[in-house]
């Protein structure tokens, strides 16, 4: 398993579209064999999927995340833990531990504005419901 941390001076970065570097954990059976801090080159919103697809990432801790950059994690089978703060370290911790306190319905309040609708709390079951990658403008 390769786990990405949004990542600013030790802690969890809270804006996955903002943020300038990753720290990533490689992990087998549970423990933490290795990790580095990358930088994200300038790589924004959509483009880190693809980033962390490269460095060969399957799982990814944040604080908060757009709705568009949820679905682009999902299309890129990258599991997301969102709505975490602290530590960066700590989390990784915790999430090996099974105790890694997280919000499955995280979403980056910026996106809502000048939208009629808020596009990041939902898991894009439905097409019909606007959420802005299936084409109605809102992007994460």
């Amino acid at each position: 398993m390769k786990v990405a941390v949004t990542y600013e001076a030790g802690m969890i970065f809270q804006h996955f579209g903002h943020t300038q570097q990753f720290k990533l954990y490689d992990v087998e059976n549970g423990v933490v064999q290795g990790e580095q801090i990358v930088d994200t080159q300038g790589s924004g919103h959509g483009a880190l999927a693809g980033f962390l697809t490269a460095h060969g990432v399957d799982t990814l801790l944040c604080g908060g995340i757009g709705g568009g950059a949820q679905n682009a994690l999902a299309a890129a089978g990258i599991k997301l833990y969102g709505g975490i703060s602290g530590n960066a370290d700590e989390a990784v911790r915790a999430l090996l531990a099974g105790t890694l306190a997280y919000n499955p319905e995280v979403h980056c309040g910026h996106h809502e504005h000048g939208h009629d609708h808020d596009c990041g709390t939902h898991s894009c079951e439905n097409k019909d419901h606007g959420c802005g990658v299936h084409g109605d403008g809102c992007r994460g």
